[in-house]
């Protein structure tokens, strides 16, 4: 959520930054200016009639000690009267600022200076690539034909059980999971994170917390009699770790990570590009968390990047790095990196991960702080990025690595699964 200070300071470019995302602030702005000015201007008020209420209060004492009783009676019906509008003061400042904080939370971040002007997915930048495109034979197979034919992911199985999107890892492919789920923490760890195992439901407020409450209600799974959402990343619990809490500067940066199931709804997903692992309603993920200082969040975004281009190099997958363009990038973010690696088989690009920094935005709302000695708290900024997630990972592994002799597995990976192939 933006601050006030930013949007009463600097209106003109709040305005112009929000229309790179396609967001036209102008009527919201106006309306949260109003409101702020209608709830200052109700303060003062109230400020004045405390005022004027106290001093008439301490003078009816004096006023009926002197004999000035006709005095004392008319200060004591008009303190009647100020304490009745005070409760009107009161009343119309709630209701100011419930308002004006309903309508914080419909207007998105600011997207950083160098996010690229654009509508959506096809005018992303690319920044850099990596990794060799293999080349495959005529009859290669994509990988839900594969998992089929090695008996390692069963679709039709996940939909006897549950429905679309949820599929059964069988095998080599369950053992593949684990292995992966190992392999990236371990690699999180060593890079630093402090490993995490979070709840996978949580509260109204940690949905609030990180932004995806009130603007994606119908993207979560929702248990209706104890109000709790099943997560749609990591990220949610993880951040909310955070929230309501004044951190030390000293403590800063924190760095966590944390596997997970997550749901993801996908309301109105269909046609080719959801088929097999390629769009879930069930998958697992690594998530990574930072929380740091203003000053430090863009050096931690950069670390991001380079820790998670690590994993699919390790994982020797063709891979390429995308900024997001201002129509692509999320309500909560200001710059995001999105990473994607080549699937061969299907002759497309894969997202596996995207690496976020969210500036104080997310902070704002949680009401997460941090001071040192001499400064009073101030918002921080929260960051985190998907290292990695699963399931186009395995689809780009399995179709990339398909030999005569079995699915071959990556090096790196081997001391996690106990076999080199898939056969």
């Amino acid at each position: 959520m933006l601050t006030l200070k930013v949007i009463t300071e600097n209106t003109d470019d709040v305005i112009r930054r929000l229309a790179k995302k396609h967001f036209d602030g102008k009527e919201i702005i106006g309306k949260v200016l109003d409101l702020d000015k209608k709830r200052r201007n109700t303060q003062a008020s109230l400020d004045a009639s405390l005022a004027e209420l106290n001093v008439l209060s301490k003078s009816i004492g004096s006023l009926m000690k002197d004999g000035k009783k006709a005095e004392a009676e008319e200060a004591k019906a008009k303190t009647v009267q100020l304490k009745e509008n005070n409760k009107t003061f009161e009343n119309d400042m709630r209701d100011a600022e419930t308002e004006l904080q309903n309508l914080l939370v419909l207007i998105p971040n600011l997207p950083a200076e160098i996010v690229p002007e654009g509508n959506g997915a096809d005018d992303n930048l690319t920044v850099k690539t990596g990794g060799a495109v293999p080349e495959l034979s005529a009859d290669a197979l994509p990988h839900w034909e594969l998992a089929k034919r090695y008996d390692i992911i069963d679709f039709e199985l996940g939909v006897k059980i549950t429905g679309a999107g949820f599929p059964v890892y069988k095998g080599k492919g369950a053992r593949l999971q684990r292995a992966l789920i190992s392999f990236f923490l371990d690699n999180a760890r060593e890079a630093g994170y402090l490993e995490v195992q979070p709840p996978y439901v949580v509260n109204t407020a940690s949905g609030y917390g990180t932004g995806q409450l009130p603007d994606k209600e119908g993207q979560m799974y929702h248990c209706n009699e104890d109000d709790l959402y099943l997560i749609p990343t990591a990220e949610v619990p993880v951040t909310n770790i955070y929230r309501d809490v004044i951190l030390n500067e000293s403590e800063l940066p924190i760095k966590n990570a944390a596997y997970s199931a997550c749901f993801r709804r996908e309301a109105g997903s269909y046609g080719k590009d959801v088929r097999g692992l390629n769009r879930l309603h069930q998958f697992d993920k690594v998530e990574i968390v930072r929380i740091d200082k203003p000053e430090h969040s863009y050096e931690s975004l950069q670390e991001m990047v380079d820790y998670v281009q690590s994993l699919v190099d390790k994982l020797e997958l063709p891979w390429r790095i995308l900024r997001l363009c201002g129509g692509d990038i999320s309500f909560t973010s200001a710059l995001t990196y999105d990473f994607e690696v080549f699937s061969a088989a299907q002759k497309r690009w894969l997202e596996v991960s995207s690496v976020s920094n969210f500036e104080s935005y997310q902070a704002n709302r949680l009401k997460c702080r941090y001071k040192s000695a001499d400064k009073k708290p101030q918002l921080c900024h929260t960051l985190n990025g998907s290292a990695l997630a699963l399931p186009r990972i395995v689809a780009a592994l399995l179709e990339n690595n398909q030999t005569p002799k079995g699915i071959r597995i990556p090096k790196a990976l081997v001391p996690y699964t106990g076999f080199e192939y898939i056969d």
